[in-house]
């Protein structure tokens, strides 16, 4: 496949997803957010389809010995970096994607929060590599090192490797650990529905007795 095929298909793509993206009003902050404060899971159900989906497509190519897996280090650096980034996205109101596709539909808070996402990841670029603050990238070897605070590469790439285990295998738990917090979500939802049709019923009850009454 040739360069200039590649962006082509990478805009159709892109084009297609954000589409979709655009139509769907799909937001991973809002999954959570909704989930916790609304008690509605609509977003929430189909990220964690989207993470079923590729949990299965990203793991199956690595057992195959296709594609090119991302390799980084898990240690105290990723948790403080999901910690900063999940506040990032409640003052935002948004996730990155979310934030992406309200920049393009005109929205100046969403630029003016993607214009300093960028910002943000420069300036500590700089700092990271002025400073050299622990965990300092010297230690992040792939290897565990927990003076440092590193658990070294971990994925299902790295597993697959050291154990001899299809990634595949360790994809098909994740999912089915994904599968089985969609299950709960639909039994809650289920359980909300019979409750609210059984609120709506004596509300009609009610409502019958009373103009029973006063016909009479």
């Amino acid at each position: 496949m040739t360069p200039v095929v590649e962006c082509l298909v990478a805009f159709l793509f892109g084009s297609v997803a954000g589409l979709l993206m655009q139509r769907s009003r799909f937001c991973n902050t809002a999954a959570l957010r909704d989930a916790i404060m609304f008690k509605t899971y609509r977003n929430t159900k189909a990220m964690l389809v989207a993470m079923m989906i590729l949990t299965i497509g990203f793991t199956g190519f690595m057992s195959v010995g296709a594609g090119h897996p991302l390799q980084f280090d898990v240690g105290l650096n990723t948790f403080a970096g999901l910690f900063l980034f999940g506040i990032g996205m409640v003052l935002a109101g948004a996730c990155t994607v979310s934030t992406w596709v309200k920049a393009g539909e005109g929205n100046i808070g969403a630029l003016w929060a993607l214009i300093f996402t960028f910002v943000g990841m420069f300036l500590f670029s700089l700092v990271w590599s002025a400073s050299w603050w622990p965990p300092a990238p010297q230690t992040m070897t792939g290897q565990v090192n927990l003076p440092a605070l590193q658990l070294g590469f971990a994925n299902a790439q790295t597993l697959q490797d050291k154990l001899g285990v299809p990634a595949i295998v360790f994809g098909l738990v994740q999912t089915a650990f994904l599968f089985a917090l969609y299950r709960g979500i639909l039994r809650r939802e289920a359980a909300q529905h019979a409750e609210h049709e059984k609120h709506q019923k004596e509300h009609q009850k009610k409502r019958a007795a009373k103009a029973a009454t006063v016909e009479a």
